[in-house]
């Protein structure tokens, strides 16, 4: 039996003492590391290294964290990111969901759970492979998904969807009919055992923009109102 490669990271923040402490503890903990110090760079490393997941800092020099964000977006394999920010209030992590990125962290913070928030977010895009039922093909209106593959197409067209909303959508077609609250979802799809719940509110607006004909009115993922949200069955079984 061989064992699975290790996962590569990219680094990218302009405080040397940040990156050295969390280059450190992501290869203690058996991940291959590169680093880039500015936006444009990590765009290059990216292009030539093809990380699983970059550690992304928000407040860099020349293209900041958000433009870089929304560029790795747009590759193909896209990356999961974490966002860094050194600031705190719900704008900035909220904007940082907004544009892709899967999950924040904000300075300070502590190295060990940066570490375990790479390795949860790379274990659910292995676990959501892994998961029974992960070939079947999962259909909607015109909306199919592909979960082996990680693909979603919507009237023929690919939708770029980061790897937190395409876990989010799988989720939610498996359960269809059922109406799942906010916190169930940052547990089974996040691996949360608490957290902000925003941060599955933003996700869900964020998907709908993306598999709804009209997002002001959705069809396929309704708003239970006081508990979370709902996979309409009837379009679910399309």
């Amino acid at each position: 039996m061989h064992a699975e490669p290790p996962r590569r990271i990219l680094v990218v923040d302009d405080d040397p003492t940040v990156t050295e402490v969390v280059t450190g503890y992501l290869k203690h903990a058996g991940f291959l590391v590169d680093h880039a110090a500015d936006g444009h760079r990590a765009l290059v490393c990216a292009a030539d290294g093809r990380p699983d997941l970059v550690v992304l800092d928000l407040m860099l020099p020349g293209l900041d964290g958000i433009a870089v964000c929304r560029a790795l977006r747009e590759s193909s394999p896209a990356p999961a990111v974490i966002m860094l920010t050194a600031r705190g209030d719900e704008e900035d992590r909220v904007l940082g969901l907004e544009v892709g990125a899967d999950d924040y962290v904000t300075k300070p913070f502590s190295p060990r759970e940066l570490v375990l928030r790479v390795a949860a977010v790379l274990r659910r895009r292995t676990a959501a492979a892994a998961a029974p039922g992960a070939g079947t093909l999962l259909r909607a209106a015109d909306l199919v998904v592909d979960p082996d593959a990680r693909r979603a197409v919507k009237g023929g067209d690919e939708l770029a969807l980061t790897l937190r909303e395409f876990d989010l959508l799988v989720y939610l077609m498996r359960n269809a009919g059922r109406a799942v609250s906010r916190e169930q979802l940052l547990q089974d799809v996040w691996g949360w055992g608490f957290g902000d719940l925003s941060t599955v509110t933003v996700h869900a607006r964020r998907l709908r923009t993306k598999i709804e004909e009209d997002p002001a009115s959705p069809r396929l993922l309704r708003t239970v109102w006081g508990v979370g949200y709902r996979f309409n069955s009837s379009e679910g079984k399309g």
